[in-house]
């Protein structure tokens, strides 16, 4: 990275980061908050980080102007943290939740020019009784207001909540960046939650925002062991940044210190652990490994399409990690294309055709490549610098003849273009779990020669669209599996008006009725496809207005997911988040499917049915129409929920389900418990009751309100 480029502002790349012209991985460590308050002198701290290979520092609270000083000297990077009562039911005492309002505002426009300021998380770990008590729609549009107003108050700055896995689902829409606590001791375990999380993040940055051991229920060795591979998987599995917790030992919680845990590099006497010396200089970015020697073909068709093959052709032009050549297919272009291809990317082989379409223009292509990878993609698509380099990752071991990533489209230019980006109909990847893909879209599709060949390629009989899910479909049904890589992406520019995408979706249902013909047997008696897997809209996965929440059994589970099959669409972008970009976004919602339905069987019927006719009764269960009566009970003595569950459970109780909105049960009562509070507010436990109030608040079941 060029100094030049270092001063300039932290922006989002993709799924990645960077500054400047170059590509940022972010390499952070918690700092603070420490007994009796920051240090006098922050210098040695930060030069000591800096020395051992970090970037940037998490701090918990709102950094001061002389914080950001020391940090700029010492070249760091700082994310502050938003301080406020987010322990609380914030939303039931809403001044909580204004005067996080107004601390944000004030703090951001005393800081938020400084350059070493990258960023602000606007809340850390809401507690999942609490968000279940609250409401978790409720609590992710709050998240999601309080990123608005910092972004209004400075929008320079990357904006996030630091969310964990019991609250999954509390991913806000408007983040610049995923942001995920984990701690997981096994290096397995750790590789495949971070796979499942880059589906969770959908088209944006994934960065684990704390990680970290307890070196004195560990040790100093298995602290150092696990914190290095962590590193090293972190940047394996295309994470855009990973936060060591912590810096020190020494400690500050809820009004006090903590002295039963060590998560430190330093301990309490400043002396280094062996962790610091384990992650001191390990390769700060997020780059591929060295590639592996597989030889890939680059195949871009395109036909009319000289106003746009070549913005394609120079980010081809621009990508590492490897040998490869380049193929263009001019399918009977009638503007000029082949000829601007020849002119200005003589390193390019043309290949001509008469017009004969996309399926016909892609096998020309694959006959003409030398390469044993052949690697799709379209005159309208701008690959990443890095795409071939994390395909070969996924398509080395050869456990998948075909690989791809997600294709995301760029910051939209026009609120026309940001209707297109956020609405439904757009290409997306079909996965089976976290890995493995059902469906890759033929602009970002890698597939080794031989499978192609075995198969017999793509079907001429698909013009335009359709041609990728035959092909896609024939593989799998030859035995062939086809792997994901989340950071192998490229920029799919999406139609420039309505009409355009419109006309497009009507192009897509015709092609849906060539597949109906050839894969009857994968579509329902409405037209639509029996997906075995998840369709990724590319907004990220959180809460709607009607998901099911898996919380396990009374809340309890550790990680808390929203049950669907078809994940969220991106939404609307802010700048274009106007009445007249929803009114168009509203509408084309409503034609899309029903355009496609008439091009694929001459029929507006689309299949409605009620957003849970797929959902268990249970999951349908609601006490909407009971009574509730709420109080809270003093735990400053340290009665912790879990114990007055099992209290209630011990007296005849019943557990409520995984998908329920109450803990238990018993003769048509229902009991909510969550816990609030921290050093500032004190600590209650909140009981929520529905039905006859006596039943909790008899002696001996809970304390009474």
């Amino acid at each position: 990275m060029t100094d030049g480029d270092w001063k300039q502002r932290w922006r989002t790349d993709g799924k990645f980061f960077r500054s400047g012209a170059s590509r940022v991985s972010i390499v952070s460590v918690t700092y603070g908050p420490f007994p009796g308050g920051w240090p006098e002198a922050l210098e040695p701290d930060f030069r000591r980080i800096a020395a051992a290979g970090f970037n940037a520092i998490r701090v918990f609270e709102m950094p001061g102007h002389e914080m950001l000083e020391v940090a700029l000297r010492c070249g760091l990077r700082v994310f502050g943290g938003l301080q406020w009562s987010q322990h609380a039911d914030f939303l039931q005492r809403p001044g909580l939740y204004t005067a996080a309002r107004v601390e944000l505002v004030r703090a951001l426009k005393e800081t938020a020019g400084h350059p070493a300021l990258a960023g602000v998380y606007v809340g850390n770990e809401v507690p999942s009784d609490l968000v279940r008590w609250m409401g978790p729609l409720r609590v992710r549009q709050a998240i999601e207001g309080l990123i608005a107003l910092g972004r209004e108050t400075a929008p320079n700055l990357l904006f996030a909540y630091a969310n964990y896995p019991s609250t999954e689902y509390l991913e806000p829409e408007n983040a610049d960046f995923s942001a995920f606590n984990v701690y997981l001791e096994n290096p397995e375990a750790y590789r495949k939650y971070l796979k499942r999380l880059h589906h969770i993040a959908g088209d944006r940055p994934l960065v684990i925002s704390e990680f970290g051991l307890d070196s004195r229920g560990n040790g100093l060795e298995r602290q150092a062991e696990v914190l290095q591979w962590a590193h090293a998987i972190s940047r394996e599995e295309e994470t855009a940044g990973l936060t060591i917790y912590a810096w020190s030992d020494r400690w500050w919680n809820s009004g006090s210190e903590v002295l039963d845990w060590d998560f430190g590099l330093i301990d309490r006497q400043d002396i280094d652990k062996p962790a610091l010396a384990a992650l001191r200089n390990l390769p700060p970015d997020s780059r591929p490994s060295t590639p592996n020697p597989l030889s890939f073909s680059v195949i871009v068709c395109t036909r009319n399409g000289r106003t746009r093959v070549g913005k394609c052709l120079q980010a081809v032009r621009r990508m590492e990690g490897g040998a490869f050549e380049t193929i263009v297919v001019d399918d009977g272009s009638e503007d000029g294309t082949g000829g601007f291809v020849a002119e200005n990317f003589p390193e390019v082989r043309l290949v001509r055709l008469d017009p004969s379409g996309l399926s016909a223009a892609r096998n020309a292509g694959a006959a003409a490549a030398n390469g044993e990878i052949l690697a799709f993609t379209d005159d309208d698509c701008e690959p990443d610098r890095e795409w071939l380099a994390r395909l070969r990752r996924v398509l080395a071991d050869g456990r998948f003849v075909a690989a791809g990533g997600p294709n995301l489209p760029p910051r939209p230019r026009t609120w026309r273009e940001a209707v297109a980006c956020a609405a439904p109909g757009g290409p997306s990847h079909v996965m089976l779990d976290d890995e493995e893909a059902e469906h890759l879209p033929g602009c970002n599709l890698a597939v080794t020669k031989a499978a192609f060949e075995a198969i017999g390629g793509f079907d001429p009989v698909f013009h335009t669209a359709g041609d990728d899910v035959d092909f896609c479909w024939r593989l799998r049904g030859a035995g062939d599996r086809l792997g994901f890589a989340p950071g192998a992406f490229v920029w799919h520019w999406r139609r420039p008006s309505i009409r355009a995408f419109l006309y497009q979706q009507i192009g897509y249902g015709r092609a849906e009725r060539l597949l109906i013909r050839k894969h009857p047997g994968k579509f329902s008696q409405r037209g639509g496809a029996k997906w075995q897997g998840f369709v990724y809209g590319g907004g990220p996965v959180r809460v709607m207005a009607n998901s099911i929440i898996d919380h396990g059994p009374m809340g309890t589970a550790g990680y808390q997911a929203v049950i669907d099959r078809m994940l969220p669409l991106r939404g609307l972008d802010s700048r274009f988040n106007v009445w007249r970009a929803r009114l168009v976004l509203g509408a084309v919602e409503f034609l899309v499917p029903r355009l496609r339905a008439w091009a694929r069987n001459r029929s507006l019927c689309v299949g409605w049915k009620p957003p849970d006719a797929d959902r268990q009764p249970h999951a349908r269960r609601r006490h909407s129409d009971m009574a509730a009566h709420d109080f809270a009970i003093d735990a400053s003595a340290g009665i912790p929920r879990e114990d007055l569950l099992r209290r209630l459970l011990a007296d005849g109780w019943k557990p409520g389900g995984p998908t329920d909105y109450w803990d238990v049960e018993q003769d048509g009562t229902r009991v909510l418990l969550a816990t609030e509070g921290d050093a500032e507010n004190g600590k209650r436990i909140l009981v929520r009751v529905w039905g006859d109030g006596s039943a909790v608040t008899e002696p001996g079941r809970l304390i009474p309100p």
